[in-house]
């Protein structure tokens, strides 16, 4: 199979990978844990956005077919960003993601098992959020506490939406 080396040349083309990317060039911090998925997500699209290869899971770039010139170049992309997703998640989410074959398919997943909303975490926001005191803290650690439990709240009321049908008269 011959490759296509303008798209792997081209540092515009979204097959290009830079000598100096591997596995570990991208940080992405915290881990994914069973709790932290909306914040991890956006952190981790920005990652994928910044290195343009956001569109290897988006389903932008589709999985070439083995008689495609950029099937070579596409795998390279897909180990690379594979390597990336598995890295920075906690051990144990990482080990049921080693046998899928496509970055896709490893979003996807995730996507799944964690982006469900969860009306429970919604009422223990709303709950830290009534019972949040500023106690010692500054103004500003009290201002950045709440303002993080309304970002995560409002995150998850948005996932809400987006899956429920408005009614009149429920309350998010």
């Amino acid at each position: 199979m011959v490759r296509n080396q303008n798209t792997q040349q081209n540092v515009d083309s979204v097959f290009y990978v830079h000598p100096n990317e591997g596995p570990n060039s991208v940080v992405v911090t915290p881990l994914l844990t069973s709790s932290n998925y909306l914040a991890w997500s956006r952190l981790m699209q920005r990652a994928l956005g910044a290195k343009n290869k956001l569109v290897f899971i988006n389903g932008s770039v589709p999985i070439p077919d083995l008689e495609d010139l950029n099937c070579d170049a596409w795998e390279c992309c897909n180990h690379l960003i594979h390597s990336w997703l598995i890295n920075f998640v906690s051990p144990q989410i990482a080990q049921t993601l080693v046998f899928y074959e496509h970055a896709i398919d490893v979003r996807e997943e995730l996507k799944e098992r964690f982006a469900k909303v969860d009306r429970i975490r919604i009422a223990s926001l709303r709950s830290s959020i009534n019972n949040l005191k500023q106690g010692s803290k500054t103004v500003l650690e009290y201002f950045t506490e709440m303002k993080i439990l309304w970002e995560v709240l409002n995150s998850h009321r948005q996932c809400l939406i987006a899956l429920v049908p408005f009614h009149a008269g429920v309350k998010l």
